[in-house]
C-alpha cells in the first residue's frame, strides 16, 4: 500500500470532535477513496460506502433524498446490519458531487449527530464553485493531489530517517555527497517518468514496464476528457481544447495559453473562457499559477487572474505527452532535450501539494521568474527559479526582481541539477530534489 501524508489529516479529523464533515477534494484517480477506506478501517468497526455516482447510474435512491429521515432509511436499506453507534460507524459518501444536495443535508447529519461522516468527490470544486447552498461552518474541505516527490521516495523504501537527513542537509544548505546525490536524482527521473498518480506508481513499481505505465496514464487522460464532457455543451469542447494545449504551452517562451487559439477567432480574452478555465483548475486536473507585476505579501493581494499560467496536475502526465515511450530525453540527460517546462511542473506539483497558492513574477521590465511563494516566518515574498540546464547560473530577470529594494526579497531559489549548494548574495542555488523541501 503507498503510504500518504493524509492519512494523518484523515484519521486525526475523525478522532476530533469536530462538527464538521471531513471533504476530501481533488482529481480522479488521485487515490482519495482508497486512503478513506483504509483510514476509515483502521478506526471503526461498522464502515459503511456510499458511492453515489454509481447510484446515479443505478438505483438513483439519493437522488431526492432531502431530510435526514429518509437519508437514514436509505441507509438501512444497504448496510442496516452495519448502523451502530457513533462512536464505531462511519458512513462515507464517494462522489458526493453526483448530488450536491447532500453537500448541504451533511450539515443536519452532523447535528443529528447519530454517525460519523466523511465524504469525497472528484469534481468537487466545480460543484462547490457553482453551488450556492453550501453548508458554510459545517463542512471541511481538504484539497488532495497525486503522490508528492518524498510520498514517490516512500514507495521506493527510500527511508524516512534518510530523508530527514536530507532536510537537514537542506536546512543546513549543505550539499549531498555524490554517490548520495546521484541515487536521488536517478529517483528523481523516475518521478519525472511515473508522476504521482497511484495506481501509475504501482504499475511502474510492480513491472517497471514504461509502456504499461504510458497506457494507464494515457487512459487516466481519457477519463479527464470524459469527465470534461458531462460539462455544459457548449463549453466542453473548448475545456478539452485547452487542456490539450496546456504541454505545447509550456513550451513557449511565456508560457501561457494564447486565448485567440482557442477557437482561431482574433479579438478574444480571457474572460471569454473563464468559465473553462475555471473548470480545469477546480476539477484539480490542472493548476493555476497566476501573475504577479508588483510583489508585495501577502501575494493574494495584488495577483492578475487574467495572466493564467496552467501546469497538468501531474508530472508523468506530462512526460506522458511530451516523450511517449522513449525515456532517453529524461534519464540520460540528452543535451538536445529542454527539460524546463518538466522540471517546472515538477515543482508546481510540489508547491500545491504542500498548500502553497501559486504565483509568478511578470513585469515588462524586469522579466519573468518562474514561481513566487508567500513566506509567512519573514512576511516576506520569496522567488524561485527553476533550472535544467547547465547555464543554472544565468537569471536575468532573477537578478532585477531581487535588486528592487521595495520588494525586500531576503531569500531567493534557483534549482537545478547541480550537486553543490552554493549561496550568492541573497540567491541560495539548490538540487532539484531539495524542492520537497520549500
Amino acid at each position: 500500500m503507498l503510504e500518504r501524508k493524509i492519512q494523518s489529516f484523515i484519521k486525526e479529523h475523525l478522532r476530533s470532535n469536530t462538527n464538521k464533515v471531513l471533504v476530501i477534494d481533488g482529481a480522479r484517480q488521485i487515490g482519495k477513496s482508497y486512503i478513506i477506506r483504509f483510514v476509515c478501517g483502521e478506526l471503526f468497526r461498522n464502515y459503511i460506502e456510499i458511492n453515489l455516482l454509481e447510484d446515479f447510474l443505478g438505483e438513483r435512491l439519493f437522488e431526492h433524498t432531502t431530510s435526514v429521515e429518509d437519508f437514514y432509511l436509505q441507509i438501512s436499506m444497504l448496510a442496516g446490519n452495519k448502523m451502530g453507534v457513533k462512536e464505531d460507524t462511519v458512513i462515507f459518501l464517494d462522489e458526493i458531487q453526483t448530488y450536491p444536495h447532500l453537500l448541504t443535508l451533511l450539515k443536519f447529519l452532523q447535528h443529528d449527530s447519530r454517525f460519523t461522516y466523511i465524504a469525497s468527490g472528484s469534481l468537487l470544486g466545480v460543484t462547490l464553485a457553482q453551488t450556492v447552498s453550501i453548508p458554510i461552518g459545517s463542512i471541511e474541505v481538504k484539497r488532495m493531489y497525486p503522490l508528492d516527490f518524498e510520498e514517490f521516495l516512500w514507495a521506493n523504501n527510500f527511508g524516512k530517517e534518510a530523508i530527514k537527513n536530507l532536510r537537514r542537509k537542506f536546512l543546513a544548505r549543505e550539499s549531498l555527497p555524490e554517490n548520495i546525490h546521484n541515487k536521488v536524482m536517478d529517483l528523481f527521473k523516475k518521478y519525472l517518468l511515473a508522476g504521482g498518480l497511484p495506481d501509475v506508481v504501482n504499475t511502474y513499481l510492480e513491472t517497471k514496464n514504461v509502456m504499461r505505465v504510458r497506457d494507464l496514464q494515457t487512459e487516466i487522460g481519457h477519463y479527464y476528457a470524459i469527465d470534461a464532457s458531462k460539462y455544459d455543451a457548449a463549453n466542453r469542447l473548448k475545456i478539452r481544447k485547452i487542456y490539450e494545449m496546456i504541454p505545447s504551452s509550456l513550451e513557449n517562451k511565456k508560457k501561457r495559453i494564447v486565448v485567440k487559439t482557442i477557437e482561431n477567432k482574433a479579438g478574444k480574452r480571457y474572460s471569454d473562457y473563464e468559465q473553462e478555465f475555471e473548470y480545469l483548475i477546480h476539477s484539480g486536473i490542472a493548476l493555476e499559477v497566476r501573475a504577479i507585476s508588483n510583489p508585495v505579501f501577502p501575494l493574494i493581494e495584488s495577483s492578475n487572474k487574467n495572466l493564467l499560467k496552467l501546469y497538468l496536475n501531474d508530472v508523468g502526465m506530462l512526460t506522458n505527452v511530451l516523450y511517449k515511450n522513449n525515456i532517453r530525453a529524461i534519464m540520460d540527460n540528452k543535451t538536445s532535450i529542454n527539460l524546463g517546462s518538466v522540471y517546472e511542473c515538477a515543482i508546481a506539483c510540489e508547491l500545491k501539494a504542500h498548500g502553497k497558492i501559486l504565483f509568478y513574477y511578470d513585469n515588462k521590465k524586469r522579466g519573468e521568474v518562474n514561481f513566487l511563494i508567500d513566506d509567512y516566518d519573514t512576511l516576506s515574498v520569496v522567488p524561485v527559479e527553476v533550472k535544467s540546464g547547465k547555464d543554472y547560473s544565468v537569471h536575468r530577470a532573477l537578478n532585477n526582481f531581487i535588486s528592487v529594494e521595495d520588494y525586500d526579497i531576503q531569500t531567493a531559489y534557483v534549482i537545478s541539477n547541480e550537486r553543490e549548494v552554493t549561496v550568492k548574495n541573497k540567491i541560495v542555488y539548490i538540487p532539484v530534489y531539495y524542492g520537497m523541501f520549500l
